[in-house]
């Protein structure tokens, strides 16, 4: 099997190198400075090329060229060598329908696996990692055009996916990515120039062979729809404007190459002289490069998860590796570790509550919370991943949307190297692109309108994410003009959203937040629909997390998220209720206390109140909301919890306070998952089943 990819993935070389002689051959009208010695070199290659690709009859044939073309005299050497690539072309042709018809009678089983679903898969993760890097080398790129360096790891990018889609005849992604290929090389060789209409080609390619990876995990390429011909023919229009003789396109300089096309004058590369590091088959930054095979890159199939670890368990002065695991063996790794905490917790407590335990069994259990602990971290760690990709993702929104609205925009992104656990860094892409959408179309002014009011004419958006006291805190910033408050109020009262009368800052903060509610004049595809924030909202809360506004008049708005490091476990305090117990995730309790007497009382059709800090909050009977039946019903003789969620405050009533723990939530299976009020359930030191509380479905049920 390795050798039949690697046949495969020879003749795939051996025809871009074919192609891409025949195109210097016939581009040249006069080549005076083309040396035998060069011809001959390329030949030679072509002969090696050959060899690998099991082509004898054209590796003989270039053999006798390459002996014919030493000969030549500087003459006739254009014509000739014109000629010999002619010869070449139509032999491999023939040679390879020979070669493909022995492979079809003699690799049935190599024919199964170019089929193989696993080999589709990770060709599909593995293309999709390559087009994300894709998208943030063209946006880097289009700030500094002349960036050698990555003008040829974009072309290593669809070089990669042309040849994987090759090996797994995937024809149609295999000729796309060839044509943006060819752009790029032309880019590389200086005989184009990198504009914005370059990098709108780039990504628009990118975008393109994103949609071929979602049809192929689909069911089929058959299912899209054939759009990429208007590409492909801007691409053929850049690359004829840029060979023409005397084009503003081309510059003089050739840019030093990490790759095997040539530079310069097409037939003066020493292509074996190349670094190691830029040959097909060889990893870049941990990443399968040009030429290796999906079958030789360690991935799994599905979603996965990097996971770096030195070899042999040293990790001082270690070489470190980096392995694909598939997500939901690392979830199911989450959900063991969770067991054995529960377990280990539940022995510690029964050990504990004898007085008379042998000090050694003490020990010893300590000893074992210690390294339960240590694993429960370490799963964790696992499952964490940079949020920076996710940050990066908006650079490419600012880029589009400012472009639409006719704004000028910078981004700025701190923080890139801070971990969060990757299935809430998923669900925080949606949140983030809503927020970076309104601020370019809400926050941020048009260059006029700054100029007038002081400001220079490009506008800032600042995303930054860091870690607070066991949270993750996520910041998205501008400096445009702020909430608009008046204009804000006056749509609620016209869509009857608030009463007459005046309100709070947080009220009218609020009520950017509120379903279908929007300040745009009209519809457009960017907003006007008031879906946006409202999906913020409900994205962050569902993370158990919170947001904040601060907004400042002319001077711009920032939001904050709040967000749990983990779904895995929370921290939650503990309380009960009659007989039961329940736990309160800390993301959402501001305050503990015992109120006096005089500070509770009842208001007509708002129930029943507390005074704190000179405030009025409702007062919510837990036991009321759970239909359990309490201890305690006088709210002076309870414990009050001051709670916030959906921007709302109010006072959650208990029994008793039992403490703060960490919990390992826990699902609470088909039937009860859609109880009120409640999220999910753990179980606690003592064995009793505990339920996570909904805090803001309580609320809204007050």
């Amino acid at each position: 099997m390795a050798d039949a990819i690697k046949s495969k993935s020879a003749e795939s070389e051996l025809r871009q190198f074919i192609e891409e002689l025949a195109r210097q051959s016939m581009s040249c009208h006069d080549l005076p400075e083309v040396r035998a010695d060069a011809i001959c070199e390329r030949f030679s290659k072509l002969h090696r090329l050959a060899i690998e690709a099991d082509l004898g009859g054209v590796a003989d044939l270039a053999e006798s060229l390459h002996s014919t073309l030493a000969k030549t005299g500087p003459e006739h050497l254009t014509d000739c060598l014109r000629a010999a690539v002619t010869q070449v072309q139509q032999k491999m042709e023939s040679s390879a329908q020979t070669h493909s018809a022995a492979a079809t009678i003699d690799c049935a089983s190599e024919e199964m696996t170019l089929s193989d679903p696993g080999l589709i898969a990770d060709f599909v993760v593995e293309s999709r990692e390559h087009l994300v890097a894709a998208e943030e080398l063209a946006l880097a790129l289009e700030k500094e055009p002349g960036d050698a360096e990555a003008i040829n790891a974009l072309f290593r990018v669809f070089h990669s996916i042309k040849g994987l889609a090759a090996f797994l005849e995937f024809d149609r992604v295999y000729r796309f990515a060839h044509e943006v290929e060819t752009l790029l090389d032309y880019a590389r060789n200086r005989e184009l120039v990198v504009t914005p209409a370059v990098i709108d080609l780039i990504l628009a390619s990118a975008d393109f062979l994103s949609r071929c990876m979602d049809a192929i995990q689909s069911g089929g390429l058959s299912t899209l729809a054939e759009t990429e011909g208007a590409i492909v023919n801007r691409v053929q229009e850049v690359i004829a404007r840029s060979a023409v003789p005397g084009d503003s396109a081309k510059v003089d300089q050739p840019v030093p190459s990490s790759g095997s096309a040539p530079t310069g004058n097409p037939f003066e590369i020493d292509a074996e002289s190349l670094p190691e590091s830029a040959q097909p088959g060889t990893e870049v930054n941990g990443r399968p490069e040009a030429g290796m095979s999906t079958a030789e890159a360690p991935l799994a199939a599905g979603s996965t998860a990097e996971v770096t670890v030195p070899p042999g368990g040293n990790t001082a002065n270690a070489e470190r590796y980096s392995i694909r695991v598939d997500t939901n063996k690392l979830d199911y790794l989450m959900d063991i570790v969770g067991e054995l905490v529960i377990a280990q917790s539940l022995m510690r407590t029964e050990i504990m509550t004898h007085s008379n335990a042998h000090l050694n069994l003490v020990r010893s259990v300590s000893r074992l919370t210690q390294i339960t602990t240590d694993v429960q971290r370490t799963t964790l760690r696992m499952r964490m991943i940079p949020i920076g990709q996710l940050l990066r993702r908006s650079t490419r929104i600012v880029r589009d949307l400012a472009r639409k609205c006719g704004k000028q925009v910078e981004i700025e992104l701190e923080g890139e190297d801070t971990e969060v656990d990757k299935t809430i860094a998923e669900e925080l892409a949606d949140p983030l692109m809503h927020i970076v959408r309104n601020a370019i179309d809400h926050g941020v002014e048009s260059p006029e309108v700054r100029l007038g009011a002081g400001k220079g004419p490009v506008a800032k958006i600042r995303l930054s994410a860091s870690h607070e006291g066991g949270q993750i805190v996520v910041q998205v910033s501008d400096d445009g003009k702020g909430l608009d408050r008046a204009k804000i109020v006056k749509k609620a009262r016209e869509r009857n959203l608030v009463p007459d009368g005046n309100l709070t800052e947080a009220d009218i903060v609020d009520l950017i937040f509120s379903p279908g509610f929007s300040t745009a004049e009209e519809i457009t595809t960017v907003s006007g629909r008031g879906v946006g924030m409202d999906v913020v909202r409900k994205h962050v809360e569902k993370l158990r997390g919170r947001v904040d506004v601060v907004s400042t008049s002319g001077k711009g708005t920032k939001f904050i998220i709040r967000l749990p490091l983990t779904r895995a476990i929370i921290d939650g305090l503990v309380v009960r209720v009659g007989e039961s117990r329940y736990v309160i995730p800390l993301s959402s309790v501001r305050e503990i206390f015992r109120p006096l007497e005089s500070a509770v009382s009842t208001v007509q059709e708002k129930g029943e109140l507390v005074m704190l800090h000179n405030r009025l909050l409702p007062i919510v009977r837990l036991h009321r909301q759970l239909s359990v039946v309490p201890d305690i019903t006088d709210p002076w003789a309870a414990v009050l919890i001051f709670a916030e969620s959906g921007g709302r405050e109010f006072c959650l009533m208990v029994d008793e306070l039992i403490g703060k723990q960490e919990v390992v939530v826990k699902s609470l299976g088909q039937f009860l998952e859609s109880t009120p009020g409640v999220s999910g359930g753990t179980i606690l030191g003592d064995g009793r089943v505990g339920l996570i509380l909904d805090v803001q479905k309580l609320e809204v049920r007050a």
